[in-house]
C-alpha cells in the first residue's frame, strides 16, 4: 500500500543500493548480505558470485519510473520488477564448493489503500494535445494545476463546500466525460444517478475510444459521466417560433457516488451553473436566432458565457476588436481549456461530442461591437465580427 506523504522509491527498502537500478551479486556479498547453512565461506573472500540483478518500475499507463520520483495515487498501481540473471555462488572450502542458479523474475505491485477520483476528461482536443492531431497546439492548453492535456482537468476540490471549483460548470443534454481514478479499477464502482434542478448525471461504464483519447488509455473501460437535461426537439428546432423549453433551476450542486460493495467509496462533486441549448443544423441571422432562444424561454449567450478568448496575440485583427471574452482570459484570440470560463472552453472542440447536436462552425452571440454582430467559432472558441444578417448558427442559455 502506498504510504501518505511525500516519498520516492528510494524510501523503499530493496536488495538494491538506493538511488541505483541494478547491482552485481558480488557487491551483495561484499555488504554480507548472504548466508550458507553449515557456515561455509566466512572471512574476505570466502565466498564470491557472479551474476546480477536489475530493477523496472512501471506505473499504470506502463510508462517506467525512476527511483527518484515521488509516489503518486493517481500513477498508481506500480509495478516493481526484479530480475535476475544466471549466475554462481562459490565459497573457499565446503562440498559441494559452488551452486549455480538460474535466472528468474518476480513482480511486486504497489497500490493505494482508498481509491481517488484524479482528473477528469472531457474532450481532450484543442487542448494541447500535440501528439493526437497535428494541428492541436500548447496555446490552447490551460494552466498546468488545472488542465492536464493527456487526462483534463485536475480535481481541484474534495470539499463539498467547495464542488464550484470542479469542472464542469456548464452542460447541455448528452455531453460527457470520463472520471480518471487511482488506485481502482472504475468498471468495479457501482453509480448511482443524481438528479437536481431537471438535469440528470449518469454514470456508466464504457470503453473509451473517443477520438481525443491518447493511445495509452485507448479501449480502458472508464466511469463516464453523461449529462441530461432540456434539449430542443425535431419540431422545436425548425420553427422560427418554437413552444417553450424547460428551464432548469440553477445551479446545482451534484455528488456522484462510487461503490466496489466492501464500504469503499469514492466521490467527485461539481456546480452546474449554465444549460445550454443549441439548434442543430439550423442557421439564420443573429436577431431571428436571438428570437428563437426566447422562444424558447432561454437567451442568446454573451462571448463571454462561450470563451475566455480575447482580441491579442495570435489570430487576432481587426475582426475582433472590441469583443469581451470570460477570465481569466486566454491570451490569444482562441479559448485555453479553464474551468468556469465559458461552455467552449470547458468542453472542448464540441462537434467531436456523437449525438450532441454541435457543428464545428460560428455561433451567434448577444454581443454587438460597432453595429456588427459577434459570433464564435466552436471548434477553438475564437470570436469574430459579421453583419448582423449573416447566416449562423444558434446555441441558447439558462440563466
Amino acid at each position: 500500500m502506498l504510504p501518505s506523504g511525500n516519498f520516492t522509491f528510494n524510501d523503499i527498502h530493496m536488495v538494491i543500493p538506493s538511488g541505483t537500478t541494478s547491482t552485481s551479486l558480488n557487491s551483495l556479498i561484499s555488504q554480507g548480505k548472504w548466508g550458507d547453512d553449515d557456515g561455509d565461506g566466512q572471512g574476505a573472500g570466502g565466498v564470491t558470485a557472479s551474476g546480477s540483478i536489475s530493477l523496472v518500475i512501471k506505473d499504470r499507463d506502463g510508462a517506467t519510473v525512476s527511483r527518484n520520483d515521488t509516489l503518486s495515487i493517481c500513477n498508481a498501481p506500480y509495478k516493481v520488477t526484479l530480475d535476475s540473471t544466471e549466475g554462481t555462488l562459490e565459497t573457499r572450502y565446503g562440498m559441494p564448493r559452488s551452486s549455480l542458479f538460474h535466472s528468474g523474475t518476480v513482480d511486486y505491485y504497489i497500490t493505494t489503500p482508498q481509491p481517488v477520483i484524479c482528473s477528469v476528461r472531457p474532450n481532450l482536443l484543442l487542448g494541447g494535445t500535440s501528439d493526437i492531431p497535428s494541428h492541436d497546439n500548447p496555446r490552447y492548453a490551460g494552466p498546468a494545476n488545472i488542465w492536464s492535456s493527456t487526462k483534463g482537468f485536475l480535481v481541484q476540490s474534495t470539499n463539498p463546500s467547495s464542488y464550484e471549483l470542479n469542472f464542469p460548470t456548464t452542460g447541455a443534454d448528452g455531453l460527457y466525460f470520463d472520471l480518471l481514478i487511482g488506485g481502482v479499477d472504475g468498471s468495479q464502482l457501482t453509480w448511482s444517478p443524481v438528479t437536481h434542478g431537471g438535469i440528470t448525471a449518469t454514470v456508466t461504464s464504457v470503453a473509451a475510444n473517443d477520438s481525443w483519447i491518447p493511445g495509452v488509455d485507448r479501449g480502458k473501460v472508464v466511469a463516464r459521466v453523461t449529462l441530461s437535461g432540456p434539449r430542443a426537439d425535431s419540431t422545436q428546432l425548425n420553427s422560427s417560433n418554437p413552444s417553450p423549453l424547460t428551464s432548469p433551476s440553477l445551479p446545482q450542486d451534484f455528488e456522484l457516488v462510487g461503490s466496489d460493495g466492501r464500504g469503499n467509496e469514492v466521490r467527485y462533486g461539481f456546480v452546474l451553473r449554465q444549460w445550454f441549448v443549441n439548434r442543430g443544423l439550423q442557421t439564420a441571422s443573429a436577431s431571428n436566432q436571438t428570437a428563437w432562444c426566447n422562444s424558447l424561454g432561454y437567451r442568446m449567450p454573451r462571448v463571454r458565457d462561450l470563451t475566455n478568448a480575447v482580441c491579442s496575440g495570435w489570430n487576432s485583427g481587426r475582426y475582433c476588436r472590441g469583443t469581451v471574452g470570460a477570465t481569466p482570459s486566454s491570451g490569444n484570440n482562441v479559448f485555453r481549456r479553464h474551468i468556469g470560463a465559458g461552455f467552449f472552453t470547458e468542453w472542448g472542440y464540441m462537434s467531436n461530442y456523437a449525438d450532441v447536436g454541435f457543428v464545428s462552425f460560428n455561433y451567434w452571440t448577444s454581443d454587438v461591437v460597432g453595429g456588427n454582430g459577434v459570433y464564435v467559432y466552436t471548434y477553438d472558441g475564437s470570436v469574430f465580427t459579421d453583419n448582423v444578417s449573416y447566416s449562423g448558427y444558434a446555441v441558447c442559455t439558462a440563466p
